[in-house]
């Protein structure tokens, strides 16, 4: 009889105690800051339906066409691990009908849990790894963009990050998307036969 082995699956760490330890001061780092900029702590489960990620990342993605641990239950529904934090703590925002008036706005929320992609396993990129994101819902202030990032140079100062650099990108409006994308079917147009079909 063939003796057997356990080992952790592959991708995913062990936090011994001294480690966990670090784990646990940066947790509490940024409980204590997001709540003094409001944010109060959200739980979303670890799975959803495969739709709340599909819909939310485009059913084209990388994330949704390759990463995603999702399979179907017992009950044949599909599910999904969830890869990012954003989509679960949105389907909670809707389910949970926060929109409405009676709740202050903007609403405020940020997670810290484990996320799960399945990609080839290499330094720095885990198949299970943790991630700590705000939420600020029914608002488009850009002052609250500011916040965020404020807030986030201060969660890494908190933890004695020094000679920060932040780099601030965005996808622009509609019309600069539309544009954008236009100049790039412009440019690939006259080089498709040389594209891969996943291209």
């Amino acid at each position: 009889m063939a003796k057997q082995s356990f080992q952790k699956p592959k991708g995913t760490a062990d936090l011994l105690p001294g480690e966990s330890l670090k784990w646990h001061y940066v947790e509490e780092t940024a409980r204590v800051l997001f709540g003094d900029y409001q944010y109060s702590e959200v739980r979303t489960p670890i799975f959803e339906s495969f739709d709340v990620f599909a819909r939310s990342a485009g059913d084209t993605s990388d994330v949704v066409t390759k990463e995603m641990y999702d399979f179907h239950d017992k009950g044949d529904r599909h599910v999904a691990l969830r890869p990012e934090g954003t989509a679960g703590v949105v389907r909670a925002f809707v389910e949970n009908k926060l929109f409405g008036p009676e709740h202050q706005k903007p609403y405020k929320m940020f997670y810290i849990g484990p996320m799960f992609r399945y990609e080839r396993p290499q330094a720095g990129r885990m198949r299970q790894f943790h991630q700590i994101g705000v939420e600020a819902l029914g608002s488009d202030s850009p002052a609250l963009d500011a916040e965020v990032i404020a807030m986030a140079v201060d969660f890494f100062q908190t933890l004695g990050v020094t000679n920060l650099k932040v780099k601030i990108n965005s996808l622009g409006d509609k019309a600069s998307r539309e544009n954008y994308r236009q100049a790039l079917i412009n440019f690939l147009t006259p080089h498709f036969d040389d594209l891969s079909a996943f291209c």
